[in-house]
């Protein structure tokens, strides 16, 4: 199945990228999500449009994602959430949670840019690791706190 990514997709591409999939993923996983359009040749005039779009978002100098890098690893940032006795967390905390404590702080990232390895479902201190650029990924250090 030939398919245009509309959103990045680990593993796979970046927005306005033409790949071919095998059917399942693309029916099941990339569709329904709006990961994807499929190809035709009217729809693969749009990648222009997507591909400006992904430059006006994407940080083009590799000094630029240095300096990113450099902040976003200087101090760790606190991410409230709500918590139960002896430190357990009601679910996990989600990489939408993780972006929103970062811009509080002052660096507006993606979500999708964000990954996390295993689930964060207790308090304390834990690292998870952002995509600033396609050479550069940054090491976050999160203080969990439980919020009031």
């Amino acid at each position: 199945m030939k398919l245009i990514l509309t959103h990045e997709v680990t593993n796979l591409g970046a927005p306005g990228d033409i790949v071919e999939v095998k059917d399942g993923y693309g029916r099941n996983f990339l569709l329904p999500r709006n990961f994807a359009i499929r190809w035709s040749k009217g729809a693969a005039k749009q990648v222009d449009s997507i591909k400006a779009a992904r430059d006006a978002h994407a940080v083009h100098d590799l000094e630029e994602a240095k300096s990113i890098k450099g902040n976003l690893e200087s101090n760790p940032i606190n991410v409230p959430v709500r918590a139960g006795a002896g430190g357990r967390l009601f679910g996990a905390v989600t990489v939408a949670d993780i972006a929103e404590a970062l811009g509080e702080a002052g660096a507006k990232v993606d979500k999708r840019r964000i990954e996390v390895g295993n689930p964060i479902k207790s308090l304390g201190a834990h690292s998870v690791s952002v995509r600033v650029h396609p050479e550069v990924s940054a090491q976050v250090k999160l203080n969990v706190v439980a919020s009031k």
